[in-house]
């Protein structure tokens, strides 16, 4: 599968996580698909950015505070993603936290049951 398709269908399914998230109490609000899909699209830039970076400063020894802060990492850029767009909103840091770790969970659900139903995005 092509690269554009591929990103094309990451956006989507997260873009469509954000508004399942959004519907949960957590503190996270979304207007509509186009807000979500941006929000997607810019939360999909940061984490492309931050991640090598991430990779590169974990030690051997900081493994055990890794996980906690990778949290709280994409919890900020989850943060930042609502600072840029109107239209996506957080309640508190804790909405970002929940919210980032939410996304993670709903978005491997999703890409689940696609991968289930079309083996070749899995």
């Amino acid at each position: 599968m092509s690269w554009l398709i591929s990103s094309l269908i990451f956006l989507v399914v997260t873009a469509i996580s954000l508004l399942i998230i959004a519907q949960l109490p957590l503190g996270i609000e979304v207007d509509n698909f186009g807000k979500a899909f941006i929000a997607a699209l810019i939360f999909g830039v940061l984490t492309a950015i931050a991640t090598p970076i991430l990779f590169l400063l974990q030690l051997p020894i900081i493994n055990i505070l890794f996980f906690p802060i990778l949290i709280l990492v994409y919890a900020l850029l989850f943060g930042i993603t609502a600072k840029l767009v109107v239209g996506f909103r957080l309640r508190s840091i804790w909405s970002a936290i929940i919210g980032a770790i939410a996304l993670g969970i709903v978005n491997r659900i999703l890409f689940f049951i696609l991968g289930n139903i079309f083996p070749a995005v899995g």
